[in-house]
């Protein structure tokens, strides 16, 4: 029986056989590597973010202000701690990135954050009574967990916790979608969804499921204090366990033949909820004139 081709490495070249650091590799596709982080506001942030040890800063010409205002911004402790910045052509970020990947022009290679832990979370949390949290049960699309980590950034949310086993890994494409919030909003990996959740209502979190057929609609659940707001995959929505260990289930009022939208979309509307319960209604009436 033939041995089957290898996979590509991560960061490999798919036209000239070099990865990003300039090293030799077999000319092949590139993969997403998760230690490539691309797009302004996501390398914006990282570049923020004194745990992110940045190995290299790659930009094409016309970036350069980008790269140079980006800089100005740090402190000078930072700064110092950070390689000098290397122009290069464009056809070289494209080439250490997968097809279709948009990096306006800047790329920088980084090690991976390291890991939170849910339990550190909760210590550090002590004697704080208004945290909101996003729980993913088996969201495995980057996207959509990009997506979600950005606006859990945008409304205030103290992270987002999704199963370890089911959930995507950390690629440039998931830190491009969360369009910087990866660097802002904790990524906490779980073995046990359902254990985390009974530890987060030990903790006094009330966790409210979005569900299509939840009994009452999420803007009579009251969202303030601790509360963990928690969404299923598309399509398959929580699993039975997730669903038994929350504390309620909730819809969104959507209208016909409309009955749910896509998790990221429905977590937005939910953190924005959640966001009105802690700042009284005053919002909405801005909006509304």
């Amino acid at each position: 029986m033939p041995r089957r081709k290898p996979r590509p490495h991560a960061g490999s070249d798919r036209q000239t056989g070099r990865s990003f650091d300039g090293s030799a590799r077999p000319t092949e596709l590139a993969v997403d590597d998760p230690t490539l982080v691309y797009g302004r506001h996501a390398v914006r942030a990282a570049l923020h973010n004194v745990r992110r040890h940045v190995v290299a800063i790659r930009h094409t010409a016309g970036a350069g202000d980008a790269i140079a205002a980006f800089l100005a911004e740090l402190p000078e402790t930072r700064r110092a701690s950070l390689p000098a910045p290397q122009p290069v052509d464009a056809s070289e970020l494209d080439a250490s990135l997968p097809d279709g990947a948009v990096h306006q022009g800047v790329v920088l290679k980084v090690t991976p954050l390291p890991e939170p832990n849910l339990d550190d979370l909760i210590a550090a949390w002590d004697g704080r009574a208004d945290i909101v949290l996003v729980v993913l049960d088996q969201v495995t699309d980057p996207h959509n967990v990009g997506a979600v980590l950005r606006s859990a950034a945008a409304f205030g949310a103290s992270a987002v916790v999704l199963q370890d086993r089911h959930g995507p890994p950390v690629t440039g494409a998931l830190a491009k979608t969360a369009s910087g919030a990866l660097d802002v909003v904790p990524l906490v990996r779980v073995v046990n969804l359902a254990r985390a959740l009974r530890d987060l209502q030990q903790n006094g979190f009330w966790c409210t499921g979005l569900a299509e057929d939840g009994p009452v609609d999420l803007g009579r659940v009251d969202l303030s204090g601790r509360c963990a707001i928690v969404l299923g995959a598309e399509g398959a929505g929580l699993r039975r366990l997730t669903r038994e260990t929350c504390d309620a289930l909730a819809r969104l009022p959507t209208c016909p033949p409309i009955g749910s939208l896509n998790v990221s979309a429905a977590a937005a509307v939910a953190l924005y909820q959640a966001r009105l319960a802690r700042t009284g209604r005053d919002d909405l009436q801005l909006v509304n004139g």
